[in-house]
């Protein structure tokens, strides 16, 4: 079964964003695309691109997990930081890079209480 973001709230690029604490730049670097192609999807609600959906879902499931597991300035440090299960990179640069899948299950780990 395929997974497609609705239009609704919880995908909503400009409210996923503000929860993040991230500019439009800062957003349009996870997705390799421009600051104004950002804005675009802000104002038509999702992307256009199949790949660009399902990064999105991704990134909600993060912010999602994120929540149970820190606050919301918790959730902030923990993409932003370098981390050594990250072999140093941060949660956001990762999930750039297309390896959002290891963002996601540092902090299912650290759900379950298996973290460092």
């Amino acid at each position: 079964m395929q997974l497609t973001p609705s239009l609704d709230a919880s995908f909503n690029v400009t409210v996923m964003r503000s929860e993040l604490g991230l500019s439009r730049e800062r957003m349009a670097r996870l997705f390799d695309v421009s600051a104004k192609t950002i804005e675009r999807w802000e104002a038509r609600g999702a992307p256009s691109s199949a790949a660009d959906r399902q990064r999105l879902l991704q990134i909600r499931e993060i912010i999602d997990l994120g929540r149970i597991v820190y606050t919301d300035e918790g959730l902030r440090l923990f993409l932003t930081t370098p981390m050594p299960v990250f072999d140093g990179a941060t949660g956001l640069q990762l999930i750039g890079r297309g390896e959002g899948e290891r963002v996601f299950a540092a902090l299912a780990t650290d759900y379950e209480g298996l973290g460092p």
